[in-house]
């Protein structure tokens, strides 16, 4: 006896990503924040064995950084790529690639940025703080790009939940 095959989950649509954007809003963000918020994408990471690199930037600052077993240079350079699109577009890196996949192109081929600079691919995502806007970003590498947004997701819905 055979089971079925579970058909992968759907890519979220532009409109779900904005949605999380709009929810995932902090009241400040402070250093001891990046420290918490950075731990708990640790603790969430170790219990999966991800082989992830986590950062945490506010205001051009690494606030946080952490690298797990099986993570290499390469993420970091990953995460990098992903946070200059949350730096320049104000928005998640897999949500800034969804929008260009959404008009039927990519990234890569309409953005006119440098793709050794750039990577509109997920797994950062903007620190927005109510009445002031984006002031950072946090970012995972390491996993499948949607993988890498869902981690970060999860990780500010918990933390914002104990807000």
């Amino acid at each position: 006896m055979t089971t079925p095959k579970q058909s992968p989950e759907p890519d979220p649509t532009v409109e779900e990503l904005e949605a999380q954007e709009r929810r995932l809003v902090f009241p400040r963000f402070t250093y001891d924040d990046a420290w918490e918020l950075g731990s708990l994408l640790v603790e969430l990471a170790r219990e999966r064995q991800a082989p992830v690199a986590i950062d945490i930037h506010r205001a051009g600052q690494q606030l946080f950084h952490a690298a797990l077993p099986g993570s290499s240079p390469d993420n970091d350079a990953w995460i990098a790529r992903k946070r200059r699109v949350v730096e320049r577009y104000g928005a998640a890196s897999y949500l800034v690639g969804a929008r260009f996949r959404a008009k039927g192109t990519t990234f890569e081929e309409s953005s006119r940025l440098d793709p050794d600079i750039y990577a509109a691919h997920g797994g950062s995502f903007p620190v927005t703080v109510e009445g002031v806007g984006v002031v950072g970003a946090v970012t995972v590498s390491g996993l499948p790009q949607l993988q890498d947004h869902r981690l970060v997701v999860e990780a500010l819905e918990h933390f914002l939940s104990r807000a």
